[in-house]
C-alpha cells in the first residue's frame, strides 16, 4: 500500500483559502490515482475531487466545482487541494486516498480507492 501523510489543516475565515498536501511513499506514485474525501459529524464520508496518475483527467464534487482545485507533482509524489473561497459547510475532516486500481480515471467512488491518509481537519469560521 501506498503510505499517504496529509498536511495539517486549519481554521480559516468564511470567504478564505486553504491549500492542502499529501505526500505518498512507498509504491511508485505514478501508479494510482489519488482523491480528496471528507467527512463531517455525523455524516458520511463524501467525495471531494480526484486526479488520474497523468494529472490529464480531474472530477470534482457538485458542491466545491469552481473553488476547489486538484493538481499533483508526480516529481514529488505529492497532490494538492487548492480550496477557495471556503464555506462554513466546507468544514470537515479531508482525507487524502489513492486508487491503483483505477489509475487511469479520476473516480468519485471511496470503494476503489485502497490507501488512506489519516486525515486533517479543516475548520471554516462564519
Amino acid at each position: 500500500q501506498l503510505q499517504l501523510v496529509e498536511s495539517r489543516g486549519g481554521l480559516v475565515q468564511a470567504g478564505g483559502s486553504l491549500r492542502l498536501s499529501c505526500i505518498a511513499s512507498g509504491r511508485t506514485f505514478t501508479n494510482y490515482a489519488m482523491g480528496w474525501f471528507r467527512q463531517s459529524p455525523g455524516k458520511e464520508r463524501a467525495f471531494v475531487a480526484a486526479i488520474s496518475w497523468t494529472g490529464s483527467s480531474t472530477n470534482y464534487a457538485d458542491s466545491v466545482k469552481g473553488r476547489f482545485t486538484i493538481s499533483r507533482d508526480n516529481a514529488k509524489s505529492t497532490v494538492y487541494l487548492q480550496m477557495n473561497s471556503l464555506r462554513p459547510e466546507d468544514t470537515a475532516i479531508y482525507y487524502c486516498a489513492a486508487s491503483a486500481k483505477q489509475r487511469i480515471s479520476a473516480s468519485n467512488s471511496p470503494a476503489v480507492y485502497d490507501s488512506w491518509g489519516q486525515g486533517t481537519q479543516v475548520t471554516v469560521s462564519s
